[in-house]
Formats: structure tokens, C-alpha cells, sequence
């Protein structure tokens, strides 16, 4: 299956081209220390908003710090960010998913009107106003883009296992005894990993524009932590932006080239894993052929 899956990528030049974009800030932020020639957070005023040169190779910003230490340093922040929040994400979205499908009644109404309430106000609304509700810090990122966003995830879930539990291995396992616990462990979640995968790789991408956007308006990772957010909204200055662009383009470009890549593998992976666009794939082609 895992082989079958990598072929169905490897020919997909935008799942490629996602990968490699995805690797490429994995190994930058894994191997930062060694990348960075300066120290993120260290402040040198003499040296302030100098152009990129050899010595500095983006520049520095209005306190005379390196921005590619910076960037790099950030990355760290952004995959975490990405990651954690969306891990909490998965394990609200799919544990209440599976239980609202398969037991339903009263408890799939409470849950999904409590996915409705959420789903109601608009995403950054609500980040804003828990994270300005809790004390600013990295963990109230991970908790904020995390419990956000389990309400579409639960959806996802709910709606694969409403089809799956009404196939006869579900029924032939209610039959020979299977307690709910087995049957919601071993029948209905392998059947919702696919879709799961999907969602969750997309979400990262979400969540690292979540994190940036809550960093700039100062409700993020707090400095001196490097984070690409906080580095845009530091270098909003008007003035700045002109004599000085480097410190917020280059920024904005890890955070465009971050959520492009996880984009470009979550929709690879959609196409790799449903069957129906599988199909339309292959029709594609006959179809040529007979024109």
C-alpha cells in the first residue's frame, strides 16, 4: 500500500514539488544551529538594517539582528506550531467523530452542535479572542489553533463513519460479539485514516498561517523568540518597508513557501488516496486518445 502510494506521488510533479519544499524547512530547522552564522536574538545596533550581503545573507532588521538566523530559527516555531496544534486537532476531531457516527441520537446532536457553535465564528475571531483570553505564549498557540480547529475534523470523521458502519463487516462483527470499543477501533478508524491524513496534512498549512498571523498582532510567541510573524509586524514601519524591504519580504516568502508546500502534499495525497479522482485520472487520458 505505502509502495503503491509513493508511485501515485512520484508521478505527481506537484506532490514533488511539495515534498522537497517540505524537507528543505524540516532539514533547515532540525539543522539551524549549524545553518544560522549568528545568534537569532543577539542585538547589534551598529550594524542595523544593512542590505543582504556575503556577511549577512538577508539583511539584518532595525535592531541589527540577522534575518536568515531569524528565518531559519522561525521555522522551528512555525513546524511546531503546525504539528502540536494539529495533533490536539486530530485527537478531539477524531475521537468525537467516531463517537457521534456510531452511537448518534443525543450524543451526535450535542457534539455536533457543539461543532456548529465553533464552526459558527470566524476562525481568527476566535484564536484572537481566546489567545487574548489566556496568557501569550507557545503553548497557547499549540492549545488555541488546536481546540479551534477539532470542529471540521470531527465533521470529516463523522460523515466516513455513517457510511462505514452501515457495511455488513460491521454488522458481521456486531454479530459475533465485538464490543463497541473493537468495533470503532479496529473497523471504523482504519476506514477514516485516508481522509484523516488529508485533513491534517492541510491543516498544518493552516496552522502555520494561524500561528503568523497571531504573532504579528503580539498574541503569539512572545520575544525574543524569532517567529516569521513577529518579524512582518516589526518591520510594518512605513518608512521601513521602503529603505529597509528585506526584513518583511523575505519573512513573508518562509511563510508563502511553508503553507505552498504542505497545500501542494495534502492535495497530492487527496488524489492519491481517493479513488474517485483516481478514476477521472485515467479516464483523462483514453479520453485524448479517442479525440
Amino acid at each position: 500500500m505505502l509502495l503503491l502510494l509513493w508511485r501515485r506521488l512520484r508521478a505527481d510533479p506537484r506532490a514533488m514539488l511539495g515534498l522537497v519544499t517540505v524537507i528543505v524547512l524540516v532539514l533547515l530547522a532540525a539543522l539551524a544551529p549549524l545553518v544560522a552564522r549568528y545568534d537569532p536574538t543577539a542585538i547589534d545596533l551598529a550594524g542595523q538594517l544593512q542590505r543582504p550581503s556575503f556577511a549577512h545573507w538577508m539583511g539584518t532588521d532595525y535592531q541589527g539582528r540577522d534575518v536568515w538566523a531569524r528565518i531559519v530559527f522561525g521555522a522551528r516555531i512555525s513546524l511546531t506550531v503546525g504539528i502540536v496544534s494539529q495533533a490536539i486537532a486530530l485527537t478531539l476531531g477524531v475521537t468525537l467523530g467516531l463517537v457521534s457516527g456510531f452511537y448518534g441520537r443525543w450524543v451526535d446532536e450535542t457534539i455536533m452542535r457543539l461543532a456548529d457553535i465553533t464552526l459558527a465564528f470566524p476562525t481568527l475571531l476566535l484564536l484572537i479572542a481566546m489567545a487574548a483570553a489566556l496568557q501569550p505564549s507557545l503553548t497557547t498557540v499549540f492549545v488555541t489553533i488546536g481546540v479551534v480547529g477539532w470542529a471540521g475534523m470531527a465533521r470529516i470523521v463523522r460523515g466516513q463513519v455513517l457510511v462505514t458502519r452501515q457495511l455488513e463487516f460491521v454488522h458481521a462483527a456486531r454479530a459475533l460479539g465485538a464490543t463497541d470499543r473493537r468495533i470503532i477501533g479496529q473497523h471504523l478508524l482504519p476506514n477514516c485514516i485516508a481522509p484523516v491524513i488529508i485533513a491534517g496534512t492541510l491543516g498544518i498549512a493552516g496552522a502555520i498561517m494561524a500561528e503568523a498571523a497571531l504573532s504579528f498582532l503580539g498574541l503569539g510567541v512572545q520575544p525574543p523568540t524569532p517567529s516569521w510573524g513577529s518579524m512582518i509586524a516589526d518591520a510594518r514601519d512605513l518608512l521601513q518597508l521602503r529603505t529597509a524591504p528585506w526584513t518583511s519580504v523575505f519573512p513573508g516568502l518562509a511563510i508563502g513557501a511553508a503553507v505552498l508546500g504542505f497545500n501542494l502534499v495534502g492535495d497530492a495525497l487527496r488524489d492519491a488516496l481517493d479513488p474517485r479522482f483516481l478514476a477521472a485520472r485515467e479516464r483523462a487520458p483514453a479520453k485524448a486518445q479517442l479525440v
